[in-house]
């Protein structure tokens, strides 16, 4: 024997509130798939030697009248926190910024650069695999809609939410 039918008012809301959560996955992923703020934070660099006339504690100076010639061989007599800088950086898929030390703004760089042609693959594989999911939950949430503005009767609604939830599970 069939179950009573549930009412359309509660399937609706039903309905709504899964498409509001599903639609809020998408926006959340299609967010951290263009965004270069995957992982940000400071990091525990060495000091630069001073170039010119700069000055500061970000820095290293020597006294030597050829400190800062590259050909000349530099030996660091510093210990600890002295010789080291916090450098500010933010890193997404398609691009890593960091902090530029006696500068203003900062310095970015694509995926492409960074990454060894060794693990390109692996990265491009990444790459797919985000926008698979991607697609797959904006099909989901097509469904879902499609199941909330039409469909002619209980089973078909019941059939559109089911193909929906194996589509939203498969972008999982």
């Amino acid at each position: 024997r069939m179950p009573a039918s549930i009412p359309e008012p509660d399937r609706r809301h039903r309905a709504s509130a899964a498409f509001s959560l599903s639609f809020l996955s998408l926006v959340f992923s299609i967010t951290a798939f263009s965004s270069s703020y995957w992982c940000e934070g400071t990091r525990k660099v060495a000091k630069p030697f001073c170039k010119g006339d700069s000055k500061g504690d970000l820095c290293i100076r020597f006294n030597s009248p050829e400190a800062n010639n590259s050909q000349a061989v530099q030996y660091i007599w510093e210990t600890g926190d002295d010789k080291y800088v916090e450098k500010r950086f933010h890193a997404g898929i398609w691009y890593s910024c960091e902090e530029m030390i006696n500068e203003d703004g900062e310095k970015c760089r694509s995926f492409i650069s960074l990454t060894p042609a060794s693990d390109r693959g692996v990265l491009w594989l990444s790459i797919v695999a985000e926008l698979l999911y991607v697609v797959l939950l904006l099909v989901g949430n097509i469904l879902m809609s499609v199941e909330i503005c039409y469909y002619s009767s209980g089973i078909d609604g019941l059939k559109i939410n089911a193909f929906s939830a194996v589509v939203t599970v498969l972008a999982g």
